[in-house]
């Protein structure tokens, strides 16, 4: 058995919806996939539902954004199966409101430089809960300023320390969000943490034994990271996560379902786990 536990869809910022996500991870082979929209539940009935339809098993999940404040950083944190994930609708609200508030600022910045309008904007942003960089970006596309996504003139608009459109979103605490998934009952994993340089953090929640395991196949975490992610994770007992990420062409590089996978040995555990 082999599953694909990282996919996003249009409910956050995925280019595929629910439906076809599912149904190209079966084609692709998984036993297992999950799906783990930002800072949202909303898709997990459907998957199931769906899932059970196509023959592939879903595993609920969500990623969660964080800040990392004492290294002044972002860091996502991945919650499978939560038993009651209501708990975690407080920090996904204020997070969706935040980030949606951004979002609507940056569309008015880009419209001081480009003739897009915040109705073709949201043709994108229809169905997701929130307003995404992407979806102002694939707007920009339509119009023929730019052939990419994410290219240079995503980095001019959107850059994080100097773009000329960006507006920074308000996230919650990693460790509030750690309890938060822990009182909701749901398994706890780094994602990625060669993406925000977060491995230093994972070792400190690691050896308090705030999370369960790692996402170590990740397209982002390098071959040095990879050592690192390993050692940690072989030293607290965390479970071998893998992922690809998946969100469509909303990506800088092809990204296929099923490039990043966790293997069968760390799904007996994740299973075991919950049991």
């Amino acid at each position: 058995m082999i599953g694909d536990l990282h996919c996003h869809t249009r409910l956050s910022d995925g280019s595929m919806n629910l439906d076809d996500v599912i149904f190209y991870a079966k084609r692709a082979g998984l036993d297992f996939i999950a799906i783990t929209d930002h800072d949202t539940m909303a898709g997990v009935t459907r998957a199931g539902i769906v899932g059970k339809r196509l023959g592939i098993h879903v595993i609920p999940g969500i990623e969660l954004s964080c800040y990392d404040n004492q290294r002044q950083r972002s860091v996502h944190i991945l919650c499978y199966m939560p038993k009651s994930p209501d708990r975690l609708e407080a920090v996904c609200f204020k997070t969706l409101e935040s980030r949606n508030e951004s979002g609507q600022q940056m569309i008015k910045n880009v419209m001081k430089y480009y003739p897009i309008t915040q109705e073709h904007v949201m043709r994108y942003a229809l169905g997701s809960k929130a307003i995404y960089k992407a979806h102002i970006m694939h707007a920009i596309m339509d119009l023929g300023y730019t052939d990419k996504i994410y290219g240079d003139l995503f980095q001019t608009l959107f850059n994080q320390k100097n773009g000329s459109c960006y507006v920074k979103s308000v996230y919650p605490d990693v460790y509030e969000v750690v309890q938060l998934c822990r009182s909701a009952g749901g398994v706890v994993v780094m994602a990625h943490p060669g993406e925000f340089d977060s491995i230093e953090l994972l070792r400190d929640m690691a050896s308090e034994g705030l999370l369960d395991g790692v996402e170590l196949y990740h397209h982002k975490n390098t071959a040095e990271d990879l050592l690192k992610i390993e050692e940690i994770a072989e030293a607290y007992h965390l479970i071998k996560f893998g992922g690809t990420d998946f969100h469509g062409f909303y990506r800088p590089q092809p990204n296929p379902i099923g490039t990043n996978i966790t293997p069968q040995e760390s799904l007996d555990r994740l299973f075991k786990l919950k049991k």
